[in-house]
């Protein structure tokens, strides 16, 4: 096996809808009878009406049954629907059947990358780690010892821009639904973050937006912060400014030091990664204007 894979599920095949669109009646009927016309039923739906902005958010489980199903004809059924909604609508239908990828982006930190390679082979990932690039060699062996292609692209310190053309080459050859920067320690530059806009996935160690940038824990220890944090984000060309997925806090006092805090945070920052690369994956993160709404 060349990738870490999550095992074969017994679970019912399921569709997977997500919509948001500006609020009005009738939406939850308009989908239910999709739904029933297909020959589906419902095994999760979540439901948000946003009153600051009149925008309404949904997601939706349906279980099909049939294997002959055409997943393409039902996206070209629910599209005609979506577009009586509004121009302003914008809506996902996956197929759970169809195993989702993700390409992991690391440097020297092994924590997070650790976590989520385990998660794989345990079954508890929910897609398929199709390679691991990084920018040292550091964690070559880790990533080969779990069955997973690892890419070793150098980062000279005098230009970076055919380094990053080289990931891109790699991770576009993958065609990957979430390329996570498990503390890759590089920042993306613009085109990188437009293309993979909705998909590239960064941890940081701080409870954004505080402490943006390098060193937070450093800056959390001189500022004399009670509380650290780790915050999972979209990456966009705003530095550690993408809209959040995730974040988590652990309280500390005035006995530690910068050594003790970044031992904490390493434990908030794979839990806070995981999860929001889980939720990304699952198809609960729908992104509106900087903000997410997170059906969990």
């Amino acid at each position: 096996m060349t990738t870490a894979q999550r095992p074969a599920s017994d679970d019912a095949r399921r569709l997977v809808l997500t919509l948001g669109c500006p609020d009005t009646t009738g939406i939850v009927a308009a989908i239910s009878g999709f739904i029933s016309d297909i020959g589906g039923w419902i095994t999760e739906a979540s439901y948000h009406s946003d009153e600051s902005t009149g925008w309404f958010f949904t997601r939706q489980a349906v279980r099909i049954d049939s294997a002959e199903i055409n997943v393409d004809d039902v996206r070209a059924r629910f599209a005609r629907i979506a577009a009586d909604m509004g121009p302003e609508t914008e809506w996902t239908l996956t197929d759970t059947s169809v195993e989702k990828t993700a390409v992991l982006l690391v440097s020297k930190d092994s924590h997070c990358l650790t976590d989520l390679l385990s998660r794989a082979e345990r079954g508890e990932f929910p897609a398929t780690i199709a390679a691991v690039i990084g920018n040292h060699r550091d964690l070559e062996e880790l990533t080969t010892r779990f069955g997973v292609p690892f890419h070793h692209v150098p980062f000279p310190k005098d230009g970076k821009t055919g380094a990053f053309a080289e990931v891109r080459r790699i991770v576009d050859g993958y065609q990957p639904d979430a390329i996570v920067l498990a503390r890759f320690m590089q920042i993306l530059p613009a085109d990188l973050c437009e293309a993979w806009a909705g998909r590239a996935i960064n941890i940081h160690h701080s409870f954004l937006p505080s402490f943006v940038g390098a060193r937070p824990y450093h800056q959390a220890f001189d500022r004399g912060v009670k509380l650290i944090g780790a915050t999972c984000h979209y990456v966009t060309a705003d530095l550690d400014a993408g809209p959040i997925i995730e974040q988590d806090v652990s309280r500390i006092n005035h006995d530690y030091t910068t050594a003790d805090m970044v031992r904490q945070g390493r434990d908030i920052e794979t839990l806070v990664l995981s999860r929001g690369v889980r939720w990304h994956l699952e198809d609960r993160v729908l992104v509106y204007g900087r903000k997410t709404v997170v059906f969990t």
